[in-house]
Formats: structure tokens, C-alpha cells, sequence
């Protein structure tokens, strides 16, 4: 193939802006902000759970107490119908010896029943004093997770710009390149990720090795026109007056 030897020169301006737009796209999917991002996620992920796991004790707690309150609630009722029964002077000898007994026991039973939602009411103390904790963690690892998003967005945003100021690049390198070279260059664009590459004191600027001899004299000798290519990564030679020729 032939192609006018600045029009080969041409290909280094496309190389360099599709080596660009390659970095771009590396930078993308290698920031070192979106494997913080995953911790952070999975951080306040984790810390949501404990928030969740916590308050359902709490609500555990709530729901037992108020059941040991009603139950208090009920005995102090029976308590007060019973000392109005003896305070009534209308029962007999057996039922008042059976309300005495009665009473005792719901006097032994409320007390019982206070220890149990007194001990309950310290728990829940300290369940709830492990709430404001688990609130606290959270609120740390959701701003830690905003930060790191922040720091993402911001990061997005200027490849954003780079890759639409290197795209606008390649757009005005394109048009002086003629079709049958460009493709040549895109094949080996897309098998190696470099299309051309500059010869510099006879090494390929692509896969950064020297020529040998043999090759150095073949390229010597080849007409200025003449597209050549790297024999070891097959980039398209671009030959200036750096090449060691």
C-alpha cells in the first residue's frame, strides 16, 4: 500500500488520541474511588442491618414490658376488688381466709412482676443506648459513602470532558486520512490497541523493540510512500527523520 508519507505521519496524531481515549476508558473502570465505593456501600449496607437488628429488640423489649405492665395493671384490679370485698364486712369466715390468701399472692405476684419490668426497663436502657450507637456508625458510613460518590462523580466528570475533547480530536485528524490506510490502521488498532507507531533510532514505538539489520535495510530501501509495518507487532511504521535510517 501506498499512502504520502505526511499522510502517514497523520496516523501518529490518531494514535495518540486513540491512545488517549484508551486511557480514559482504563481510568473508568480502574479508580481507585469505585472499590471505595463498594466498601462503602457494603459498610453502610452492614450498618443498616445492625440499625434494623437493634431496633427489633427494641420493639421486643417494648412490646414485653407492655405486656408485663398490663399484667401489673391486672393484679393491682384484682388487688383493689379484693380489699373492697374485706373492707365491705359482708363476707363469711372461709371467703375472708381465702381473700387473705389471695391477696398475698397477688402482692407476692406484683412483685415479681415490678422486678421483671424493672430488670426489662434496664435492659431496654442499654438497648437503646446501643441504638444511638448503631444511628451514630450509620450516619458516619452513609457520609463516608457520599464523600467517595462525590469524589467519583468528580472524577466521571472530568474523563467526561477529556474523552469529549479527544473525540473532537480524532474527529478533525479522520478526514485526512484516506479510507483504505485507516483501515489497515483499525485492524491493527483493534488486535494490538496500537494502530501506528513511530520508528525512533530503528525501534518500533509500539511494542518498544530494536529491528534487526535485515529489517532496518528492507525498510531502508523501501520507497517513502510505502506503508510499512512492524514485523514483530504489526503497528503501521511511521518513518521520520528520527528512524536511525
Amino acid at each position: 500500500m501506498k499512502a504520502d508519507p505526511a499522510v502517514q505521519r497523520r496516523l501518529l496524531d490518531l494514535a495518540e488520541v486513540d491512545a488517549e481515549l484508551a486511557r480514559v476508558r482504563h481510568r473508568r473502570t480502574s479508580m481507585p474511588e469505585l472499590a471505595e465505593l463498594a466498601a462503602a456501600e457494603q459498610a453502610v449496607r452492614a450498618r443498616r442491618d445492625a440499625v434494623v437488628a437493634i431496633r427489633t429488640q427494641l420493639d421486643d423489649l417494648d412490646r414485653e414490658a407492655a405486656r408485663q405492665e398490663k399484667e401489673i395493671d391486672a393484679v393491682r384490679a384484682r388487688e383493689d376488688r379484693d380489699r373492697k370485698l374485706l373492707s365491705g364486712g359482708t363476707i363469711g369466715a372461709k371467703q375472708l381466709t381465702d381473700l387473705e390468701h389471695e391477696l398475698a399472692s397477688l402482692e407476692r405476684r406484683q412483685s415479681v412482676l415490678e422486678d421483671d419490668l424493672l430488670e426489662l426497663m434496664e435492659r431496654r436502657e442499654a438497648v437503646e443506648l446501643d441504638t444511638k450507637h448503631a444511628d451514630l456508625e450509620l450516619g458516619k458510613a452513609e457520609q463516608v459513602l457520599a464523600d467517595v460518590t462525590h469524589r467519583r462523580d468528580e472524577n466521571l466528570a472530568d474523563l467526561d470532558t477529556n474523552e469529549a475533547r479527544r473525540t473532537a480530536e480524532r474527529a478533525k485528524v479522520l478526514p485526512g486520512i484516506p479510507e483504505d490506510l485507516l483501515k489497515v490502521y483499525t485492524r491493527r488498532h483493534e488486535l494490538r490497541g496500537i494502530g501506528a507507531a513511530l520508528l525512533r533510532a530503528r525501534r518500533c514505538g509500539a511494542c518498544r523493540l530494536e529491528l534487526d539489520s535485515r529489517e532496518v535495510s528492507r525498510i531502508r530501501e523501501a520507497a517513502s510512500d510505502e506503508v510499512l509495518e512492524c514485523p514483530e507487532c504489526g503497528a503501521v511504521l511511521v518513518r521520520t527523520a528520527e528512524s536511525g535510517l
